[in-house]
């Protein structure tokens, strides 16, 4: 058996306050996988490889048997209510640190309540282009805005464990790696400011590679997510940031996993996130976590839940990292390819100490 007691979540967001009624529940399970908010009629995504995971891990932590039926399961959670049934789940789920990215809107536990809640730890992730947004908001000119822009980073950068892009990884490297010029910069400010509604989104592709510049100069690691985009083409920005002094963190790259892998091996500052992969391939997470194994340095890789909304969703990402874990490395041990210690060294690594070293978190338990 592989030991892994404590893990480092080093990447998901808060938790639903609210009680959940069938309905809610299955659009949070679709936004997880990365699909639609409802399921096609006739279908549920309980019928999906982490519908069938939670219904495995987490009924007996509410006091039911493994895999009940899914209306059973919600009446019981309702019966406990939210807070209860969250804090029975979010501490059973072994994760004594949680690294919570704050951008997402919604009814949402922060860090300080999610890790209440779960008993452990809890440290904020910026996520830049609702940072960008909100400076924005309070800039009347583009001088004005550029300023605070670099302000509003550096200062994020100050109290956070990291910084997070989604849009900028996705769209503002897809021209060009490089910063943008100073004069391009401040033309597309212009024109975003002139036509952007108050809370309007960040979008421009110029503003966004600029603002994952001025991540990179603010001593934070910076995480970046690929969402369903091959990392691949994260490659010239990993090469043009090298030796900068920032780390480079690829979320949730499946089913890319493997060029995330591979991209972690070509750059001593790039990383790769384990994220919702395993708790998306349910039974199948031993032969994805596998494929990973194969490409990627040991030490490049971290453990994360990609949580959101569901605590059911920690305890799936958790639980499935460790089934994974020790099926993968028990069958290398017991062929003799890998030494007992060796293996459990690995698991560690993973689980919480390669988290611990890039994201500085030597007060973590």
């Amino acid at each position: 058996m592989i030991d892994t007691p404590n893990l480092v979540d080093q990447y998901c967001h808060g938790v639903l306050r609210t009680e959940l009624g069938l309905g809610t529940f299955e659009a949070r399970l679709g936004a997880h996988l990365g699909g639609s908010a409802l399921p096609a009629a006739g279908t549920t995504f309980f019928d999906t490889q982490t519908g069938f995971a939670v219904r495995r891990w987490c009924p007996p932590l509410l006091g039911l048997e493994p895999h009940c039926p899914p209306a059973r399961y919600l009446a019981r959670r309702r019966e406990l209510g939210a807070a209860e049934a969250g804090r029975r789940l979010l501490r059973a789920s072994g994760i004594s640190t949680y690294l919570v990215d704050t951008g997402i809107p919604g009814d949402l536990t922060g860090p300080a309540e999610l890790g209440a809640a779960g008993a452990a730890e809890a440290h904020e992730i910026v996520r830049l282009e609702r940072l960008a947004e909100q400076v924005a908001d309070t800039s009347g000119t583009v001088e004005t805005f550029l300023a605070n822009l670099a302000e509003a980073v550096h200062g994020a950068a100050a109290d956070a464990v990291a910084l997070a892009s989604a849009a900028g990884a996705r769209q503002g490297l897809a021209s060009a790696p490089e910063p943008p010029g100073p004069g391009e910069v401040r033309g597309a400010a212009g024109r975003w400011l002139a036509a952007r509604p108050v809370g309007g989104r960040l979008t421009d592709p110029v503003l966004l590679r600029h603002l994952l510049w001025i991540a990179v100069t603010a001593g934070r690691p910076l995480q970046l997510h690929t969402g369903d985009r091959d990392p691949a083409a994260l490659a010239g920005f990993a090469a043009a940031t090298a030796g900068l002094g920032a780390d480079l963190v690829l979320l949730h790259a499946y089913p890319h996993h493997r060029a995330a892998a591979h991209l972690t091996g070509l750059h001593p500052h790039v990383y790769a996130d384990l994220g919702p992969a395993l708790a998306h391939t349910g039974a199948r997470a031993a032969a994805v976590l596998a494929e990973v194994l194969e490409r990627a340095p040991f030490g490049k890789l971290l453990f994360s839940s990609g949580a959101r909304g569901l605590p059911e969703l920690h305890v799936v990402a958790a639980s499935a990292f460790r089934s994974a874990l020790t099926r993968v490395l028990g069958e290398w041990v017991m062929d003799g390819a890998w030494s007992r210690t060796d293996a459990q060294r690995v698991a560690g690594m993973i689980a919480a100490e390669n988290a611990r070293r890039v994201y500085r978190l030597t007060g973590s338990r």
